[in-house]
């Protein structure tokens, strides 16, 4: 069967290489989704502060669901106080440092932070020291609660020097320090007493805690240290990390960042792999529609059903195993791009690089492969099954009448994907709005099954409405599209796909972009925001300044989280992760959430507010208690008391900095809001008040970081879009042009009872004026339902946000694919003599 296999490839050369252009292609994406889904099971950050330490102690920094994957914590989890001496007694251990961080900025002489790593934690007491590359110390270690050590780097860009004086703002409070001594050391960082650290890191909630217990053992001791620090560590339920595990416990904002990988691979995904199988399975119905002559003279002559199925996918096996080749590091090259394109959009830390291994590849390669041979297996059935003397009858022709049966699931399968367009107007939420593209898609594969009777019929219509004296190129092209409706439905349906995925993936980004945009804009009443990225945060007495400063009506500070919510789905816990509002009582007087029910005036103690939408769906409300796990781990029980609207703009969940205090990495507000009487005394007001405290910046933007207004996934999206897009037409065209050069038969034949050669053309130019036609028209139809649903869910009316010159732009694309991929091989095929052409075919 291989040596036939080959022997056939030979003379099919087009329609495999419609195949070998799906496959290869496949092969990139999948490769590609594969490694950012891998990446984000197995990579770790890269070792810093944590390169001296041999074995590292910490506090977990994922949450485990059942039977789900794990769940990245971004704040940190600290651990007890007293673990560091209980660990400095075990054998082999030389040092037991229990190192905190807290946000600390120097201050320089012209009153600008000085940069000294992440401001959100620079701040450590003096033993930490003894994680970085300590050379020589100059000076003495800091003794008293107005005393500071810095790195050299810090110190020179501070001017000064031993038994100087610097300012610093540590934890939110400014202060003034005298340098004790100054480290030599390419780590950046500014160091207290061990008493004073302990205060400050006590007010992000660390009061007697640590973050995490870096260990040093002797030479020779490293696994019997680790074995007695997994035994310790097991009874307080910690996380012993070694190796390049040390990294992940350096930095777990970075953990938590990686955590989005899975979930993109994942949403990828499914669109994928539909996109792809769709392009394989019709370049192999063209591919083996190629061969139907050649496999009925094999009927013909004896082979079994049997063998004509397995020469077909041993010979499409052959192509697809080709195109692997270049396929997959096509994939890691796109798995690279896609990493930076993540980390441009801030969803993704630049230190995070991407793991590479064989396992995407062999992924990829099995499930091709496996897509390739069911698709060859069922394109081939039916020629297989025929009797011999069928299956030579009908090679040049096609059945007189198209399957019911296959145009019944069609049609099932378009009512399914109108049902399931229904999604968001159940959940107006991310979630939701993703089963739009996904929807069309399906109804697109339900328009492959039903296409032939559909154009049957259409053809039919059109051969009765036909006028008598009309031109024999349009007599032509209405006869092929009755008479070959499973020719001309194999270019609709891939045309009209373009144009659903086009639609609905598109337009459903702009419509959430639109609403995303439109919550927030309603929502947000202040005109500026404050923040100080250099301090780490806001110092603690900036809100008394900001309210007292000339024109401010109200100013509250916002900061934003994350909460983990465990509920009950049709008898299933769910269990999902939330960007969470961190706010106070006088939210209110900055924010309009939309409230439905309730006051955030109550946002006091452990209280939450969530959005109507969550809280019907997770049947709760106002009084009730719903149970969270915050940023660090933290279980809690919280009261709502009050709901909201605009969910979609600022996130389901809103939790009161009572609740939150203790739970986030820094304990300091991130930004604060200011609502102003709108007057230039007001704003140059604030402006003075910046420039006069060092490290704060006055944005003119009113939006606040809400963690889910306008994100950077819908760009990544888009992207995607583009991509996966240049794929599906590439496909398209590929098969049409496939398709096309198998009818040259058909044009010798033409042209031997008399056409010429422009009539020839004339009616390929009709077809692919019908084709169009109808790919466009069911195309839109398909996409109507999805997009209406969609924007009544979200813009509360029946068409969606976007460019209006999209449709337009599709329209085009469509035509001019049709257009070509027919024209060009028509005239690449008039230029060979007609005999000749048959003698060939």
């Amino acid at each position: 069967m291989l040596y036939l296999a080959l022997r056939m490839a030979r003379h099919r050369i087009a329609a495999l290489l419609a195949i070998a252009c799906a496959t290869l292609g496949g092969a990139t994406f999948i490769t590609g989704i594969g490694v950012l889904g891998e990446s984000g099971l197995r990579s770790h950050a890269p070792i810093s502060r944590l390169a001296q330490a041999d074995v590292v102690v910490s506090a977990p920094q994922t949450y485990q669901p059942k039977g789900d994957l794990p769940i990245a914590l971004p704040e940190r989890a600290r651990v007890p106080g007293d673990l560091v001496g209980r660990l400095a007694r075990l054998p082999g251990v030389t040092a037991a440092i229990g190192d905190v961080s807290f946000p600390a900025a120097v201050i320089d002489r012209r009153g600008a932070p000085v940069p000294a790593g992440d401001p959100r934690a620079a701040g450590h007491g003096w033993s930490s020291t003894g994680l970085v590359d300590r050379g020589r110390v100059t000076g003495a270690a800091p003794a008293g609660p107005r005393e500071v050590a810095l790195d050299e780097r810090t110190a020179a860009a501070a001017g000064v020097t031993p038994g100087g004086r610097v300012p610093v703002v540590a934890a939110g409070h400014r202060a003034t320090y005298r340098v004790s001594a100054v480290v030599g050391s390419t780590r950046p960082g500014v160091f207290f007493a061990e008493s004073t650290a302990a205060r400050l890191a006590g007010q992000g909630g660390g009061r007697g805690r640590v973050d995490l217990v870096a260990l040093r053992v002797a030479p020779g001791s490293r696994e019997s240290v680790i074995a007695a620090a997994r035994d310790l560590a097991r009874e307080r339920g910690l996380v012993v990390s070694t190796g390049a595990a040390r990294g992940d416990v350096e930095a777990p904002d970075a953990m938590a960042g990686r955590s989005v990988l899975p979930l993109l691979a994942s949403s990828l995904a499914g669109v994928t792999l539909l996109v792809v199988g769709f392009i394989v399975a019709g370049a192999l119905a063209v591919s083996i529609g190629a061969q139907k002559r050649d496999l009925a003279l094999m009927r013909a002559v004896g082979a079994t059903p049997k063998q004509i199925r397995r020469l077909t996918a041993a010979q499409a096996g052959l192509v697809a195993i080709a195109s692997l080749v270049p396929g997959v590091p096509l994939g890691y090259v796109l798995a690279e791009q896609f990493r930076r394109l993540l980390v441009s959009a801030g969803m993704l830390p630049s230190s995070l690089p991407l793991t590479f291994s064989p396992l995407p590849a062999v992924a990829a390669a099995l499930l091709l492969i496996a897509v390739v041979q069911a698709s060859a297996w069922c394109a081939a059935i039916r020629a297989s099954r025929m009797p011999a003397t069928e299956a030579v009858a009908e090679s040049r022709s096609e059945p007189r009448h198209p399957s019911t049966r296959r145009a019944f699931a069609g049609f099932l399968l378009i009512v399914g994907a109108a049902v399931l367009s229904a999604g968001p107007l159940l959940a107006r939420s991310q979630a939701g709005a993703a089963v739009t593209a996904l929807a069309g898609i399906l109804a697109t594969v339900g328009l492959a099954l039903a296409g032939p009777v559909l154009v049957s019929r259409v053809g039919q219509g059109l051969a009765r409405r036909l006028p008598r004296g009309v031109s024999a190129p349009s007599w032509l092209a209405v006869a092929n599209s009755r008479g070959y409706a499973l020719r001309v439905a194999g270019a609709v349906t891939t045309l009209a796909m373009a144009v659903v995925f086009t639609l609905t993936y598109g337009l459903t980004q702009t419509t959430v972009l639109k609403a995303t945009s439109a919550d927030v804009d309603a929502g947000t009443r202040a005109q500026l925001t404050m923040t100080a990225p250099g301090l780490g945060g806001l110092p603690d007495d900036l809100p008394a300044a900001v309210r007292a400063a000339p024109g401010v009506r109200a100013a509250a500070p916002v900061t934003t989280t994350t909460v983990i919510w465990s509920y009950r789905m049709l008898g299933d816990v769910e269990t999902d992760s939330h960007s969470a509002l961190v706010l106070t009582p006088a939210a209110a007087s900055v924010l309009d959430l939309g409230l439905r029910d309730g006051s955030l005036a109550h946002l006091t103690g452990d209280t939450v507010a969530v959005d109507a939408g969550a809280a019907r769906a997770r049947k709760v409300s106002t009084g009730d208690t719903v149970s969270l796990v915050l940023g660090d781990g933290a279980p809690v029980s919280a009261k709502v008391v009050a709901t909201y609207s605009r969910g979609l703009g600022f996130g389901p969940v809103a939790l009161s900095r009572d609740l939150a205090a203790g739970h986030t990495t820094t304990g300091l507000d991130q930004s604060m809001l200011i609502r102003t009487d709108g007057s230039e005394t007001a704003r140059r007001g604030l402006a003075g008040l910046a420039a006069a405290r060092p490290g704060l910046v006055v944005d003119a933007g009113n939006a606040p970081d809400t963690g889910d207004g306008v994100p950077p996934e819908l760009w990544i999206n888009v992207a995607v879009l583009a991509v996966l897009l240049g794929y599906l037409l590439l496909g398209i065209a590929n098969k049409l042009i496939a398709s096309t050069v198998q009818r040259r038969h058909e044009i010798a034949a033409l042209q031997l009872i008399g056409a010429t050669p422009r009539q020839i053309r004339s009616m390929m130019r009709r077809e692919a004026t019908l084709i169009c036609v109808l790919a466009l028209g069911t195309g839109l139809l398909l996409s109507a339902v999805p997009l209406a649903l969609l924007a009544v869910a979200f813009l509360d009316r029946p068409w969606p946000a976007g460019p209006i010159w999209l449709a337009p732009a599709v329209a085009a694309v469509v035509a001019g694919i049709a257009y070509l991929t027919m024209e060009i091989p028509t005239r690449r095929a008039l230029r060979v003599p007609p005999a000749q052409a048959l003698t060939r075919a």
